[in-house]
This record gives C-alpha cells, structure tokens and sequence, in this order.
C-alpha cells in the first residue's frame, strides 16, 4: 500500500500499520521527510515561488503553523547530532526501524541527496530515540491540516 507517512504524519498508525501487518501488506510511505520539513531545509510558505506546492498548499508551512511545526524539526536534528547524521536520515531511519514491510520512498533532485538517503539504511536509532519520535507529535504536536482545503477533499477516497 502506498500512503503519506512519517514522523509528523501519523494517520495511518492506529487502524491500517496494524491491519497491514496482519495481512502481511508491505507499506509505501511518500513524503517521509515531511516534504522537506523534517530535513531542516523548509522554508516558509510566503518564501516558495508562485506555482510551488508549498507555497499555499501546505498549511503546516504557514504563519505560525510553521514555528508551532519547528519543535518536531528540531526534535529530529537534536537526535540527529550524536549520531552524526542528518535530520533527513534519521527521518528515514525512523521509518526503516518500524518494521520489515516498510520501503519509504522519498523524493530526491540530487545524487548527493540519494546517497544520503540510501545511508539511513545504515543508521541504528536507540530504542529510547525511536520512543520519542514516536511519541513527537502525541507531546509536540502537529500544527496545521495535512493539505489545504481542496486538497483534503481528495484523501482518503
């Protein structure tokens, strides 16, 4: 199955990760790195081009969506640093390390980017680092809805 899902995502942890592995279903995240978010590297709605996505499509880039969204960003870096890794990796440890039947794929532009993504298949999280990304959005919370309005009326369908 092929869903949006990754550490600020979380829809699909209470009633389909369960029944999927049930049914020994694998899982095909998209967006694992928050489109950018959980990288470090997003930037502000107002501060994409007209015409990108992230510029009004994402409402979690937006206003204080985007500050209230920075404390799960910097969750990722501070447990990124004593491992040596980026944020980006540990996001797709996180995902690699919640079961076999899990292939996220995330998006790239460069070949640098693929490497460092391939490299995550490398990185070990403590079980206490999986605990509190998993536990990030219940304590910190996620601000603002997953799309925009006309967006939203096309998931789950």
């Amino acid at each position: 199955m092929q869903s949006e899902y990754s550490i600020w995502e979380r829809n699909l942890d209470d009633e389909i990760l369960p029944l999927l592995a049930e049914l020994g279903i694998g899982l095909v995240p998209f967006s694992p790195l928050g489109r950018g978010f959980l990288t470090g590297t997003a930037k502000r709605a107002e501060d994409y081009p007209a015409g990108d996505f992230r510029s009004t499509g994402d409402p979690r880039l937006q206003g204080a969506n985007f500050d209230a969204n920075q404390r799960i960003a910097d969750l990722v870096r501070e447990i990124a640093a004593p491992y040596g890794a980026t944020p980006g990796q540990v996001a797709l440890a996180w995902l690699l390390q919640k079961g076999n039947g899990i292939v996220p794929i995330p998006g790239t532009k460069r070949r640098s980017y693929l490497e460092e993504n391939l490299a995550a298949d490398d990185l070990m999280l403590s079980q206490d680092d999986v605990a509190r990304l998993d536990g990030a959005v219940a304590t910190l919370g996620v601000s603002g809805e997953r799309y925009g309005e006309k967006a939203l009326t096309m998931v789950d369908r």
